[in-house]
């Protein structure tokens, strides 16, 4: 044979192989994307259903028991997180005495946190909930630099501006304005913030009491839903929610358990996604889609409660929603400069 037959041979199996190369990395590619794409829908999707769906619950049912309503929701993820841990599928921490003293400030933060929501949720219009929301990114700023030391630029301190004075004239403006739903709301904001601010601090010292010396994100979803359940029980008792529960007509509604149930089961999808879009992307992606998020949010609220508003009090909303975009990306570019 001859040399120059055996050297287009080589040739043409070195092309061959570039091609299988090229076509491999390029699909690799494609399902990175896929990946991501999939992940920030479904993050998306979940998000805003649960939302909306505990807005139906406790506005267009009418349903006064918000605790049982929160209590009902971690019950679902409690068993779901169990079965796919004892099925294999996920691994969590085991529950010891250890863990839960170190966790049970912060949980009792995070059952606040949710009942809070559940009450202003109930008062206030869901586009009002969101602009509002945006509070609790001053509070942290305020606490990240009295208790870390961590000091913002100028673009973060303006978008924070830009938030409350959204935040203010919404309230002004709002047609349907609710001075418990608006108090439940701020209280709301506290508690989001100091969980946010005791999280970072408690997951250092949890981690070191746990048997694998790590705590996954499965472990905390477990962790925080499992100790709200006496926690939440405690409460209903407190605010005398067994007494409606055993007057109202609603539990014998077999539509009105589905839509409880399938509140509970967003609750836990939240979780799932919220991981797997962080893992899929990034944290500034996914602050960022998360702002992005509160716009489609915020006017599906509107026309499906068909809230009464204003142009004035539209604007307002829109300027918060904005306000929440550019701190998003003021936060990115901070963190890119450190």
């Amino acid at each position: 044979m001859k040399p120059s037959s055996i050297n287009d041979m080589e040739n043409g199996k070195l092309d061959k192989n570039r091609e299988k190369i090229q076509k491999s990395n390029s699909n690799r590619v494609v399902k990175i994307h896929n990946q991501a794409l999939l992940s920030g829908l479904a993050y998306c999707i979940s998000s805003c259903s649960m939302i909306l769906v505990n807005k139906f619950v406790l506005s267009s049912y009418d349903f006064n028991a918000g605790i049982s309503l929160m209590l009902y929701q971690n019950l679902i993820s409690v068993c779901i997180v169990s079965i796919l841990s004892l099925s294999g599928l996920i691994s969590t921490e085991p529950l010891t005495w250890r863990l839960i003293k170190v966790w049970l400030p912060v949980n009792v933060i995070f059952v606040g946190m949710l009942i809070t929501s559940m009450f202003s949720l109930k008062y206030i219009n869901v586009a009002m909930v969101t602009v509002l929301k945006n509070v609790t990114n001053v509070i942290t700023a305020l606490g990240e630099m009295y208790l870390f030391q961590k000091h913002h630029d100028s673009k973060v301190w303006t978008a924070l501006f830009l938030m409350i004075i959204s935040a203010i004239t919404g309230g002004i403006t709002d047609l349907a304005f609710n001075a418990t739903g608006y108090a439940w709301q701020t209280l709301n904001c506290f508690l989001t913030a100091s969980y946010s601010l005791t999280l970072r601090r408690v997951m250092d010292t949890a981690k070191q009491v746990t048997k694998s010396g790590n705590l996954n994100e499965f472990s905390m979803v477990l962790l925080n839903n499992a100790l709200s359940l006496p926690l939440g029980i405690f409460l209903v008792v407190i605010f005398n929610e067994v007494d409606y529960l055993l007057r109202t007509p609603l539990l014998r509604l077999p539509s009105f358990w589905m839509v409880m149930t399938f509140s509970g089961f967003l609750g836990l999808a939240i979780s799932f996604t919220s991981m797997w879009f962080l893992h899929q992307t990034g944290a500034t992606t996914y602050s960022l889609v998360g702002s992005l998020n509160k716009i489609p949010l915020s006017v599906a609220g509107i026309f499906l409660f068909k809230v009464p508003t204003s142009l004035q009090n539209s604007a307002s909303i829109f300027f918060g929603l904005l306000a929440g975009v550019f701190f998003a990306r003021a936060k990115i570019r901070e963190k890119s400069q450190s």
